[in-house]
């Protein structure tokens, strides 16, 4: 899970220099993909060291869920408005939400199987 990890970190960093230098109208927050991205990337590196993956991994789950949570929050908002303005900025929510809400629950499923190997280990 550290290896996938590491490459949504990459992604999002991606995603958010490509929002800053792709669109031609430079923003700090199309950064933002890349302000959540970035420790994520971080936290996989060292969820590579056994003696650190359990808690890096859990760290890098809630930088997941935060950026689930505010990228949909924003594109929730948008739909109801049913207004897209700049349609740029919400592709790039969207698929900063998706991309998160992916990861999440990865890393939920690899969590709860985790659980039960550790388990069925002490059976």
């Amino acid at each position: 899970m550290a290896k996938v990890t590491i490459a949504v970190g990459l992604i999002l960093i991606g995603l958010g220099l490509g929002g800053y230098f792709g669109t031609g109208t430079p923003s700090v927050t199309a950064l933002i993909p890349a302000f959540f991205g970035g420790p994520i990337l971080l936290l996989g590196v060292l969820a590579l060291k056994e003696g650190m993956r359990k808690h890096a991994m859990h760290t890098a789950v809630l930088f997941g869920l935060i950026g689930f949570l505010g990228a949909g929050f924003m594109v929730g908002k948008v739909l109801a408005s049913g207004d897209i303005q700049r349609p740029i900025a919400f592709a790039m929510q969207a698929a900063m939400t998706l991309l998160c809400g992916v990861f999440v629950a990865l890393c939920i499923r690899s969590f709860v199987q985790a659980r039960k190997a550790r388990e069925a280990k002490q059976a």
